[in-house]
């Protein structure tokens, strides 16, 4: 499943440097990280929504998701410092290219409606920010076993120094940007 890195080595890489014109390889921007992030404020509440919420992402992601903490206590919202309030996942390498090969190619085009990803979500140094409204567009989430729809926040952290550059890295590696 390691296709998308071969095809970023063969493909995307020549594409890059070709049309920005750098002088070293080194200069070519790459994904870096990719980060998954599910807000769950109904935590406070009831404690069986992280594991849930945890259940989902490491079926998603193949790898364990740790457990956000609360900085700062909010009377208005109830809520004490070191009580859970997300969940995310840091994927790099291999793990991190067969999750958006796996979001371009089969995710997105499960959603509804769907006419692309809004390409205005950059930064400004070269990091892509998106969200999705349900986990079902995933294919290891079964509709049966979930307890409540949530959405997450996918953030993508490249090497790249402009949003130009970022998105043309993000093009090539598959990202449906509206046209």
């Amino acid at each position: 499943m390691a296709r998308l890195k071969d095809y970023y080595v063969s493909d995307v890489a020549p594409a890059l440097m070709k049309k920005f014109g750098y002088k070293s390889v080194m200069q070519i921007p790459k994904l870096d990280k990719v980060v998954i992030n599910v807000g769950a404020g109904e935590a406070k509440d009831n404690a069986k929504v992280i594991d849930a919420i945890m259940t989902d992402l490491a079926a998603i992601t193949g790898q364990k998701p740790v457990v956000c903490r609360a900085k700062k206590s909010v009377a208005n919202f109830k809520l004490r410092e070191g009580m859970p309030i997300g969940v995310k996942v840091t994927l790099r390498s291999e793990k991190m290219y067969e999750f958006v090969d796996k979001l371009f190619n089969v995710a997105f085009p499960r959603v509804r409606d769907f006419r692309g990803i809004n390409g205005n979500s950059f930064d400004g140094k070269g990091n892509y920010s998106t969200g999705i409204k349900e986990q079902l567009i995933f294919p290891e989430i079964e509709y049966d076993k979930i307890d409540k729809v949530r959405g997450m926040d996918i953030n993508f952290i490249t090497t790249a120094e402009t949003d130009e550059e970022a998105k043309e890295l993000l093009t090539l590696l598959g990202a449906p940007f509206i046209k």
